[in-house]
């Protein structure tokens, strides 16, 4: 059985212990082991870390201390672990620290337009089992304007004006696979058919990574 720790926290606007739920419930289908802990102090602790096959921040903003941060990154690039996420808890954490942003891919910058914001999410360009028989859908929440690492394998995209945004990649950081997708303001853009299905592979996806070449 994989293991799969779930670190829930930060602004809550965001909704993070529903969020943390819902995505341990979907990975608890996929015969994982999960563990949800509310504090930053459980990426402290390198040697738990190693051993698991998953970590999923849900902590939007914050601020993480380096002998947090780099066991995660240590976990992750050393170590092969996998980490995967949605929206501002993964792709908004810990503004200050850099190379966490660059093991994620990406960083919010803004979302013209605030919550309410009716929006296409296209499927592709890259073929993917994480996206396999999944169609182009509409949500009504926040459209995250990003920075982005041009190296990231984007699997969905959505449009602002004629500029093509990445939603959801794939990248390595080292030794470890990263999932990302930025939909999932609050629980129920979380729990939405295409937004769950799309997530729980990806993070599946992420988890398999350990061990492998």
């Amino acid at each position: 059985m994989k293991s799969a720790l779930i670190v829930q926290g930060g602004w809550q606007g965001h909704e993070p212990a529903q969020v943390a739920l819902i995505l341990a419930d979907a990975l608890r289908h996929e015969q994982f082991e999960v563990t949800i802990s509310d504090t930053l102090d459980a990426l402290a602790e390198a040697e738990r870390l190693a051993g698991l096959d998953l970590i999923i921040p849900v902590w939007t903003m914050g601020t993480i201390e380096q002998h947090q941060l780099q066991p995660l990154l240590q976990a992750v690039r050393e170590e092969g672990v996998g980490i995967g996420g949605v929206h501002g808890g993964m792709g908004d954490a810990f503004r200050t620290a850099t190379e966490y942003q660059f093991m994620v891919g990406g960083q919010w910058v803004a979302h013209p337009g605030g919550d309410g914001v009716t929006y296409t999410v296209q499927i592709g360009p890259t073929p993917s089992p994480i996206t396999a028989g999944l169609s182009d859908f509409e949500v009504t929440s926040e459209q995250y304007l990003m920075h982005v690492d041009p190296g990231n394998t984007v699997l969905a995209t959505t449009l602002f004006g004629d500029t093509v945004m990445p939603v959801t990649w794939t990248k390595r950081y080292g030794k470890g696979r990263v999932f990302y997708s930025s939909l999932g303001h609050q629980a129920a853009i979380v729990r939405m058919p295409s937004v769950l299905t799309m997530v729980t592979r990806g993070l599946v996806w992420a988890a398999a990574g350990k061990g492998c070449a």
